[in-house]
């Protein structure tokens, strides 16, 4: 079979239909993530998505079986059968994540007792470090001069986008906080920091810089001409509602692409670049972690291998002994 190149989705005939039994677990494990362990919208989906691929995997076998009747050996030949039709060994590691934990909380609920997923593990695929902008591309990216196209040239419009990529940069923001930010913000934004809520509903301060705080205030001298009266979102669509994180990440690649980058910028990709270029200046790599969120310093680590590709870098192109004859 061919294989897929790194990091492709392969396409895959649907799946067969979910039993109800299986429907009705997958929905109440939802729904005590949503209720309870107060997880995002966007974990909840997945979460979801994860487990229907499960049952749809288990009844589209010769012998259909449902969640409860699932052992090791179907996991280990459904991981198999998921590698070989093009999916990465990093996208097989979250479902069997999400698996593994759907078996913990179904033990505790008369499930079965030994949990299917315990000590499969996903095909090993080479590590991807996240992809940055330079710091001329980021200033290149804020600072410059988008005269906007079409329906998107309404100056407000520009307006609001700066101040929300500003944010994004000087604050490391996850795309679902910064959305999630409503005008009782800003008397810590005045202060020169904004409170968020991370994942699980976990908040933490950040610092918001010059920049940002300018780039907001100009913002909110417009906002009241788009936003609707009882709107609280700080960011709000043409429409006066809450900005969607889908339609952030379209006016953040449509700036860039107007500007003349030549890489596919996302929400994300600011966060990386606040991470990766605070911890060059810096070196800081606890602050670093407090500001980003991540509940591991392994997580965060991960900026160090990206600081070291620049340094490296520079000594190949400085160091006598380094340059090629």
């Amino acid at each position: 079979m061919q294989r897929l190149p790194s990091g492709a989705e392969p396409t895959l005939a649907p799946a067969p239909a979910v039993a109800p039994a299986d429907a009705a677990r997958i929905a109440a494990f939802c729904a005590e993530l949503r209720d309870q362990r107060r997880s995002s919208p966007h974990t909840v989906a997945n979460y979801g998505r994860d487990l229907e691929r499960l049952a749809g995997l288990a009844a589209g076998l010769a012998s259909p079986l449902t969640l409860d009747a699932i052992q090791g050996h179907h996991i280990r030949r459904f991981a198999a059968t998921l590698h070989g039709g093009g999916l990465s060994g990093r996208s097989i590691a979250r479902l069997l994540s999400s698996w593994r934990g759907f078996y913990r909380w179904f033990a505790a609920r008369g499930g079965p007792g030994a949990n299917p997923v315990e000590g499969v593990r996903a095909p090993k695929s080479p590590k991807r470090l996240p992809k940055v902008l330079s710091p001329d591309e980021a200033q290149r990216l804020l600072d410059g001069d988008d005269p906007g196209a079409g329906d998107n040239a309404d100056p407000r419009l520009l307006c609001r986008d700066k101040a929300m990529f500003e944010l994004f940069y000087s604050s490391g923001l996850r795309r679902a906080e910064l959305t999630g930010l409503n005008l009782d913000c800003l008397a810590d934004l005045a202060g020169g920091e904004v409170r968020v809520l991370g994942k699980r509903s976990k908040p933490r301060i950040v610092p918001v810089g010059s920049a940002a705080k300018a780039a907001i205030e100009a913002w909110l001298a417009v906002r009241g001409e788009l936003a609707a009266p009882d709107e609280p979102a700080l960011f709000v669509s043409r429409l006066g509602r809450r900005l969607s994180d889908a339609m952030v990440g379209v006016r953040l690649d449509q700036r860039a692409r107007r500007l003349g980058l030549e890489v596919h910028v996302h929400p994300h990709m600011l966060r990386h670049s606040f991470a990766s270029h605070v911890l060059q200046s810096s070196g800081d790599l606890r602050a670093v972690q407090e500001m980003l969120g991540h509940a591991s310093i392994a997580s965060t680590q991960v900026y160090t291998h990206l600081d070291f590709q620049h340094l490296a870098k520079v000594y190949d192109a400085a160091h006598p002994r380094a340059k090629r004859k």
